[in-house]
């Protein structure tokens, strides 16, 4: 089932989200709410999912309590999540690339999109491909010419998704690159940093490194350019036409009644819109500020993700 393909951008949705929800109905759970991370503790959707929690326990009066259910890349949660009565009082913390690129990878997927009642975005990451700027590479155009003459590149990648993209960019560009899989957004910028890959994929835990001169971005992996260093290059550049950004969702199951929709989308955009709260300044921090997406427009991006992932993984089978 295709979701609508009416869009809005993310700052207007915002404010919009912030308007409609206070004339949402005074919907609030009877009990507690089951909050479930898809990710293990320490990581972004951990600490994006425990902020909000404590800021609407906070703000609300609500009790939200945080369960991590990580397990074959952010699946185990959305198996479990699907599951769970749709009556609002039960959501989970993910990134869209689970949603949008996982389950096309299997034969038989465990969830489709339509499975989920989706309520806000909470922040968007920052991907650009990284090097150190002592190996004396300005932009990818340098290591792909590195390649054509006959250097070996590895490339760090914390995903599959990631994997195929790094073919698919040598394939493009009549070159190939060697794929190492390293544990997350750290891992490949540390290895990155000790020389144990050339160059990686990073998802923003590259800004203070870059910000200190000790990493670049050699291209922005986003559809716009980066925050950090607007002056890289995109990879659509690079005959590599896809965005490989993420986004971390708050999701519920399906069929959650209208109201309690409402009551979190309105909930969730006034912290977010808050510069004073916690979970802001922890996104300005990790992911450039927060990035509030919801409703039609929410279900829109998601399905144009879902697209072009299936063009990604037509491209990296060929």
């Amino acid at each position: 089932m295709k979701f609508a393909t009416f869009k809005r951008t993310a700052a207007a949705f915002a404010l919009i989200a912030a308007a409609t929800g206070a004339q949402a109905q005074d919907w609030k759970p009877k009990g507690p709410v089951k909050m479930m991370i898809a990710f293990s503790a320490g990581g972004g959707a951990d600490t994006l999912g425990r902020l909000l929690a404590e800021e609407i326990n906070t703000r609300y009066g609500w009790e939200i309590i945080p369960e991590n259910a990580p397990g074959k890349g952010g699946l185990t949660a959305g198996v479990a999540l699907k599951d769970e009565p749709a009556d609002g009082e039960t959501i989970g913390v993910t990134v869209s690339e689970v949603l949008t690129y996982s389950i096309q990878t299997m034969r038989k997927p465990p969830y489709q999109l339509d499975d989920f009642t989706y309520i806000s975005t909470l922040a968007g990451s920052q991907m650009g491909i990284i090097a150190k700027p002592a190996r004396g590479w300005e932009t990818l155009a340098d290591v792909i010419a590195a390649a054509k003459g006959g250097e070996k590149i590895t490339v760090g990648a914390m995903s599959q998704r990631l994997a195929d993209a790094t073919y698919v960019l040598g394939k493009n560009n009549g070159v190939e690159f060697t794929t190492v899989m390293t544990g997350g957004g750290k891992a490949s910028l540390n290895a990155v940093v000790a020389d144990d890959v050339d160059i990686g994929w990073s998802a923003g835990a590259q800004t203070a490194a870059v910000q200190a001169g000790e990493i670049t971005n050699l291209a922005s992996a986003e559809a716009e350019p980066l925050l950090m260093q607007p002056d890289a290059p995109l990879v659509q550049d690079f005959n590599l036409p896809y965005n490989f950004g993420i986004k971390f969702v708050v999701l519920a199951p399906a069929g959650i009644p209208q109201e309690a929709r409402e009551a979190w989308e309105h909930h969730i955009a006034e912290i977010l819109n808050d510069p004073e709260s916690k979970l802001t300044q922890f996104t300005q921090r990790a992911f450039a500020g927060p990035n509030v997406v919801q409703g039609a427009a929410l279900e829109a991006y998601l399905q144009d993700s879902y697209d072009a992932e299936t063009a990604l993984l037509d491209a990296s089978a060929e």
